[in-house]
């Protein structure tokens, strides 16, 4: 080999000079603080804007919020009303998805069921739920039953939508793998069909946590004494802006909680996947 064939090969053989993009990874932390400074910027900002750019008595601000909730936590009567509130929304929220799940697998499972009852429940999951508020007062009177009915049906379509169709893409192959391994029907939905449509079931069940938080709220605002939906509107009366802008906060925060709770649960059920990254 020549001297001129060694250095062309060296030269071949050395990477391209490509311009190398560099990424920017935000840790936990740094996030942490950006999201803060984001918060404290839009507080200071709805703090500015009151009695500047909008009128005090449309956008309350920040100060009078906090002096709001100060007082209802001190003098304890928020905690009545947010305890009303959590036991509407977890009890309407277990309802609706142990219904959604058991009715999504079933009917994903049998061919003839969904094709029987399709109609009826495209029916249903067209009708607003909300609608549904005034007659289950009716039903079940003025207390948090109705409040945890209404919860409950609008998770349950939720629930079962996701289910019915994570049901629906379980690989077909794993179903005819386990039937030559002689399962039986009952072992190839507790361990092919239901492992295999979790992801889809807690995909449900994230977006369905608000939903029952709104079901509850909107009952206590229909009818009711207590709750954060009944102080909603007894501060919207009393055309208490503060009022209600710290009630929407508290409801916020619940929701939070809520979301951060189903998530922690689907981590703890799905150690067994195993992500691609």
């Amino acid at each position: 080999m020549t001297a001129a064939d060694a250095d062309r090969e060296g030269r071949t053989a050395q990477p391209s000079a490509a311009p190398r993009v560099v990424t920017k990874n935000i840790g936990g932390v740094g996030m942490l603080l950006w999201q803060l400074a984001l918060g404290i910027f839009l507080l200071l900002a709805w703090q500015g804007a009151s009695d500047r750019l909008v009128d005090n008595f449309f956008i309350s601000n920040p100060l009078d919020v906090g002096r709001r909730l100060i007082g209802w936590t001190m003098d304890g009567s928020i905690f009545m009303h947010i305890w009303a509130t959590v036991y509407a929304t977890v009890m309407g929220f277990v309802i609706g998805s142990v219904i959604g799940v058991i009715l999504g697998i079933w009917l994903g499972v049998s061919q003839f069921a969904s094709r029987l009852l399709n109609p009826y429940l495209s029916a249903l999951n067209a009708l607003p739920k909300i609608a549904l508020a005034p007659l289950f007062v009716l039903w079940f009177g003025l207390g948090i039953e109705s409040k945890i009915a209404l919860a409950a049906v609008l998770v349950l379509f939720l629930v079962f939508l996701n289910t019915f169709a994570g049901v629906r893409e379980v690989d077909q192959d794993l179903i005819d793998g386990a039937r030559l391994m002689r399962a039986t029907r009952a072992q190839i939905v507790g361990k092919v069909i239901i492992p295999s449509a979790l992801s889809w079931v807690f995909a449900g069940l994230k977006i369905s946590v608000p939903y029952a938080l709104i079901g509850a709220v909107l009952g206590e605002m229909i009818a009711a004494n207590r709750g954060l939906g009944y102080l909603v509107q007894f501060s919207g009366s009393q055309f208490d802006t503060a009022g209600v802008f710290a009630v929407l906060i508290v409801i916020a925060l619940l929701a939070v909680a809520l979301n951060l709770m189903v998530e922690t649960v689907q981590h703890r059920m799905e150690r067994w996947r195993i992500v691609s990254r």
